[in-house]
């Protein structure tokens, strides 16, 4: 039975904080860094800051928790959200997991930098996690300092929003609240390090459980806590599943590759490239987790990633993020074998992952054309077509796709010198585009016009149909910069500005018309802009 709710203040917060209480914790209370064994997690506060000043909020997450704008504009809520003070109910903790980075096991990872609050249940008897990064040090920080820089918090803030409205699933940033303290970095881990200005982001999502949580305890052999933990997260995240049994945990399973198939396929969808899928970045509940050096395909590179730490293996690009999916998947299958026993249905639901995400990919990509469904015979063709051809030259595949929409395609053929309007649009380098390429690229554009008059839609249908998938503004990392470049003086202007834009990637928006553009040249290998680091 959940206490009553009475929306609009802080102290009406719900509490359940149920992972602290089902689970077994660390007995040891002293923060101090070391291996954490036989527990979920280590009950931690968050590190008080000097001069805490809210940056920015999402009216939308606030509501979701069941919280005013007015509220969300008091001191009191900056202070609870920079980490310093805590309300009635609160029971601060940090998750303990481990993790394959880059391939390699690494051991306990954990929480190093982030400390959930507490667990409310809203008047819609949803269950969320507040959570603060950037709030200091965990027994998980090994030799960090558990703290965050405005640039990555405000990318974090905004992104997880852009995504939301994407539709793609993530989690959900509530605030961005800088500490008025300057915090080390080396951005580019090439011995410049320098100081910046602190900042807290305060993430809200369901659950924040990882592979890495079931890794570590198998890892550690710990398999009676494993299951624990397994059956836990049952009861929790997964209750249409029934009650825990070695049946239930394979459904369970399944339903793990499924939504982390979907994500994928939105990330693919809109040219997102996550930049770290270690397993400790893998959210149980098919989630985008953890925005650090993420980025959007403006040039249509598929090799292309963002994160300068991958810049030479490039395991993370993103051609490869559906690869990665199931490889982490079948880490994951690993570390819930010993509850198990039995491999064949984990290899079953490995190889589901496959299906899904091939049909899923095939689907997304005709509704990215403008067809109803797709269609093995001709669509197989035009967009392995597609995909070949626009790497070829700079393309912007934001703009492309969108544009593809204002495409006649009832036109005659064009003299393929001159390749229709919408299209030219994408294009970084008219230069490329030579006499070889217009005539490739002219043949595809003839068969998508005669496969497109299959639907026999109207012009208007159509471009309703393409517009509500193929976004027309994107948090491109130019973006993101300039939002940045302006905080860093104090001024969250352009923070507003784009999380009101985000909020709306598929209108028109002709206001912001000058944010649906090709990435600025300026922006082309200006760091923030182009390549970024883990360092946050």
């Amino acid at each position: 039975m959940n206490s009553p709710f009475h929306p609009g203040t802080l102290d009406s917060l719900p509490f359940d904080n149920r992972f602290v209480n089902d689970l077994p914790g660390d007995p040891v209370r002293e923060n101090r860094r070391r291996q954490v064994t036989e527990a979920c997690y280590s009950r931690v506060y968050p590190q008080k800051v000097s001069s805490p000043d809210l940056l920015a909020f999402s009216p939308e997450v606030a509501e979701i928790i069941g919280i005013s704008s007015e509220t969300c504009k008091t001191s009191r809520f900056t202070n609870l959200f920079s980490g310093n003070k805590l309300i009635p109910g609160m029971d601060p903790y940090a998750m303990c997991y481990g993790g394959h980075q880059f391939g390699s096991w690494a051991g306990q990872l954990g929480d190093g930098r982030a400390i959930n609050l507490g667990e409310i249940v809203n008047n819609r008897d949803e269950h969320w996690t507040l959570q603060l990064k950037g709030a200091g040090s965990t027994p998980y920080s090994r030799s960090a300092d558990g703290l965050a820089v405005l640039r990555s918090s405000v990318r974090e803030f905004l992104c997880s929003e852009a995504m939301h409205h994407l539709g793609i699933p993530t989690t959900r940033a509530l605030s961005l609240v800088t500490t008025g303290e300057q915090v080390v970095r080396d951005m580019f881990y090439d011995g410049n390090p320098k100081e910046e200005p602190g900042a807290v982001v305060c993430r809200v999502s369901p659950s924040f459980i990882r592979f890495g949580n079931f890794e570590i305890l198998t890892a550690r052999g710990e398999t009676d806590l494993l299951q624990q933990l397994i059956d836990f997260t049952i009861r929790s995240d997964f209750p249409h599943l029934g009650k825990p049994s070695t049946a239930t945990y394979l459904q369970w399973f399944n339903e793990i590759c499924r939504t982390t198939a979907e994500m994928i396929i939105h990330w693919m969808r809109v040219g997102f490239v996550h930049g770290v899928m270690n397993t400790d970045n893998m959210s149980i509940l098919g989630l985008t987790i953890d925005y650090g050096p993420y980025g959007w395909l403006e040039n249509f590179d598929p090799g292309w990633t963002p994160n300068t730490t991958d810049s030479h293996g490039k395991r993370y690009c993103f051609k490869n993020q559906p690869h990665i999916g199931q490889w982490n998947l079948l880490q994951l299958a690993n570390s819930i074998y010993p509850v198990i026993n039995d491999a064949v249905p984990l290899k079953e639901s490995l190889a589901l992952y496959n299906d899904i995400f091939q049909n899923g990919w095939n689907e997304m990509m005709a509704k990215k054309l403008g067809f109803t469904g797709f269609k093995p015979e001709s669509d197989n063709n035009l967009i392995s077509e597609l995909t070949t051809i626009l790497p070829l030259v700079e393309t912007d595949m934001t703009i492309f796709f969108r544009n593809l929409a204002e495409l006649d395609i009832h036109s005659e053929p064009q003299n393929r010198e001159d390749l229709p309007a919408p299209l030219t649009e994408s294009y970084y380098r008219p230069e490329q585009l030579t006499e070889e390429y217009k005539n490739r690229i002219g043949r595809w554009i003839e068969s998508y016009k005669q496969r497109s008059r299959q639907e026999k839609l109207s012009r208007e249908e159509r471009h309703r149909k393409m517009n509500r998938i193929n976004p027309k503004y994107v948090l491109r990392n130019y973006m993101a910069q300039l939002a940045i470049d302006e905080a860093e003086k104090g001024n969250g202007a352009v923070i507003d500005e784009l999380l009101e834009l985000v909020r709306h990637p598929y209108d028109e928006q002709p206001e912001n018309k000058k944010y649906a553009a090709r990435r600025p040249d300026w922006a082309r290998n200006r760091p923030g802009c182009s390549m970024l680091s883990c360092s946050s």
